[in-house]
């Protein structure tokens, strides 16, 4: 039997590789790791953590203003893009070195380099071939830009955190979560943005009730949402860039965010040529134990494009990691993923929309209520809080929690152990509230709004 070099050759050093790369490790497998770009893929670099940063950073303004209320005064406050760039780098270099050191902590072998899969158990970096008894493919996603004339003068998600000079008008096209995001956090640090999107609302995929509550949030922030409007081109007008909509109308901006979707980052890793089936948009194609069409080789993560979020990520590759070499006891439970929109205000979800819910299960119960939170009575904020049960009517199960309000996330990760657990909305009734809190309201709404 042909004794290769590695155990495990994995390539990507995003979440779902250095989860199992340590994991690997720590059973004492011989375990590589190639990666081209910053350790820690795009949860780290270009995607949640600074993304999060950013999102405090855009808070501040509001809470000046807001403290007022409270009887403090201060000073005019002005904003530094600079700074917060600056710092946002050190934190980010800090924590690449941390995603290093976990690795290399453990033996892993770090290669710095581009690699491609060049045989079901051999990996190219740098010229090198390696051999190895199993492939891990990790190797994330990467936007898609926007398919118009001038698309190449738009910007993604990747450049946005570092822009040279800090876009005083700006354009965000999309409506998922990140295009919601991104069109929240520039309009809190001081840009005027405007977000176009060509269907009916934004977020879809989200309860409806919710989507329209924070569009509706967002607008009364100053973010000027535009609905049912596409955008067909870009060009450069002096030192701007003209956007030109399907509606006939043009807009004039500093920067223009593509924020139109991502695609499984696959292409010259040499998969096809041996043989590996990828999804028509790139994606490796596996199995219930992540494994691709030829045996040794697997994929986790939004390479494989089930559920494009970190945890997700992590808990496929502790997963895979233990189908391989443990027990084989582990999964991933796709039905319920907390998740959380950092728009302003923050959505916090988990479980079935309304839509989703009605059309799985024969009768619900719909518990609402939206109100004004404790902190805003003084703020002057007209900010409001909107909070959603689903409960299916046959066994009294709660099936979909909804949020939108300050510290959503914070709020639902707690209560998506409860739904994980399987409550009830009887055991919901039965537990104290928090007073006063925002998240006392999702144990004390005892009258449903819909029933059928």
């Amino acid at each position: 039997m042909t004794r290769h070099a590695f155990d495990l050759f994995i390539i990507g050093a995003g979440s779902g590789g250095v989860r199992a790369a340590r994991l690997a490790g720590q059973r004492g497998l011989r375990v590589a790791v190639a990666e081209s770009a910053a350790l820690g893929g795009t949860c780290v670099n270009l995607g949640c953590i600074p993304k999060k940063l950013y999102s405090f950073a855009a808070h501040y303004a509001e809470s000046f203003e807001e403290a007022q209320g409270f009887g403090w005064t201060h000073a005019a406050a002005s904003f530094d893009w600079s700074v917060l760039k600056a710092n946002r780098a050190a934190e980010i270099a800090r924590l690449n070195r941390v995603y290093g050191e976990l690795m290399t902590s453990v033996g892993v072998t770090l290669l710095r380099g581009r690699a491609c899969v060049v045989g079901a158990n051999a990996v190219e970096v740098n010229g090198v071939v390696h051999g190895a008894e199993r492939i891990v493919v990790a190797t994330g996603g990467w936007p898609v830009p926007p398919d118009v004339p001038g698309g190449e003068l738009a910007i993604s998600s990747n450049e946005i955190f570092d822009l040279a000079e800090f876009p005083k008008r700006l354009v965000v096209v999309g409506g998922g979560y990140i295009a919601c995001e991104f069109a929240s956090i520039f309009n809190g640090l001081g840009a005027e943005v405007t977000q176009l999107y060509r269907g009916e609302q934004i977020l879809r995929g989200f309860d409806d009730e919710v989507r329209d509550f924070v569009a509706a949030e967002m607008k009364k922030k100053g973010v000027d949402i535009r609905v049912q409007q596409k955008m067909l081109g870009l060009d450069k007008v002096g030192d701007g860039i003209r956007v030109a909509l399907s509606t006939g109308d043009e807009i004039v901006a500093d920067a223009v965010l593509g924020a139109t979707g991502r695609t499984p980052n696959t292409a010259g890793l040499g998969l096809e040529a041996l043989g590996v089936a990828l999804a028509p948009n790139g994606a490796v194609v596996v199995d219930a134990n992540y494994r691709s069409s030829v045996p040794s080789i697997h994929a986790v993560g939004d390479v494989i494009d089930r559920v494009q979020l970190t945890p997700v990520a992590l808990a496929e590759a502790t997963a895979l990691i233990d189908h391989l070499y443990g027990d084989g006891g582990r999964s991933v439970d796709y039905m319920h993923i907390p998740t959380a929109v950092f728009t302003h205000p923050n959505i916090g979800t988990i479980g079935f929309s309304e839509r989703d819910a009605r059309a799985r299960f024969e009768t619900i119960r719909v518990y609402r209520t939206d109100f004004m939170p404790l902190r805003h009575t003084l703020s002057g904020s007209s900010e409001r809080t909107l909070m959603k049960l689903v409960v299916d009517a046959a066994n009294d199960r709660v099936i979909g929690l909804h949020m939108v309000g300050a510290d959503a996330g914070e709020t639902i990760q707690g209560f998506a152990v409860a739904m994980k657990a399987g409550a009830t909305k009887a055991v919901f009734d039965a537990t104290l509230g928090i007073h006063p809190t925002a998240a006392e309201e999702f144990v004390t709404m005892r009258a449903p709004v819909v029933a059928s």
